[in-house]
């Protein structure tokens, strides 16, 4: 995986964040983006490890397949990256930004040498997949008839949303506040995690995925709809609601 010296022949880098001066004036987020030749070089890294414990249970909670994907990065092969990083992660562009990285912790390379810059990468796949067009909305070759209610639009909500529409179902999400997005959109600042951009993007992407999202909507309490109603309006409903 990645450039067989890569490791050796290369340092960590990381990208750099804005100068003080101008993040004062604003809350967008405060990192400069690498350019395109370094990403390859942070992919050239990953060595070809015996056990890659960064895409293990502890490692990695999705399974994402990061060595695969850090080679593609340094071999230029974008739109396979994004395919691939797409099969374990709904996500990326928000994980790459504020996932605290045990795959990270995990990286064999980390025993010895500061670990390879994987949440960067995945954020730069995740990037290069929305400025390439390579994420688009997938609709279903057919429809189920089934309608399913998902309360809570989090990232797991968001989720699963997303899941069960590219199988043919109806999916409406439901959420309490005036926004989708729940910790992503109330609990990180602009300054990790852009809303207008990011979080703004994926939405507009879901809604074009058919997925229908519902504000404002005090799921189960009374006066509002209540559970025997989404009962009987719904084939199923998943309850998503995180910590809350």
């Amino acid at each position: 995986m990645g450039a067989i010296k890569g490791f050796i022949e290369f340092e960590r880098e990381t990208p750099s964040g804005r100068p003080v001066e101008e993040r004062l004036k604003d809350q967008k987020e405060c990192y400069i983006p690498f350019p395109e030749d370094k990403y390859k070089e942070q992919g050239a890294r990953c060595m070809d490890c015996g056990v890659p414990f960064c895409q293990s249970d502890t490692g990695c909670p999705l399974g994402n397949l990061i060595p695969d994907w850090n080679d593609m990065v340094y071999r230029g092969r974008y739109e396979e990256a994004v395919e691939l990083l797409l099969k374990t992660n709904n996500f990326p562009e928000f994980t790459g930004r504020v996932c605290p990285a045990p795959c990270e912790g995990a990286c064999v390379l980390g025993i010895s040498e500061p670990a390879v810059t994987i949440c960067n990468i995945e954020e730069m796949i995740a990037e290069k997949g929305f400025g390439e067009g390579f994420i688009h909305p997938k609709p279903p070759e057919s429809r189920t008839g089934k309608k399913i209610a998902v309360v809570g639009s989090g990232p797991a909500g968001l989720a699963a949303a997303q899941q069960l529409v590219r199988v043919g179902h109806d999916v409406t999400v439901y959420e309490r506040a005036d926004r989708i997005g729940g910790l992503m959109m109330y609990g990180i600042p602009n300054m990790k995690l852009d809303k207008a951009v990011v979080i703004g993007r994926r939405l507009k992407q879901l809604r074009e995925g058919r997925v229908t999202c519902v504000v404002n909507a005090n799921s189960g309490v009374e006066g509002q709809q209540t559970m025997a109603d989404m009962k009987h309006e719904f084939d199923e409903v998943l309850l998503s609601t995180g910590a809350n």
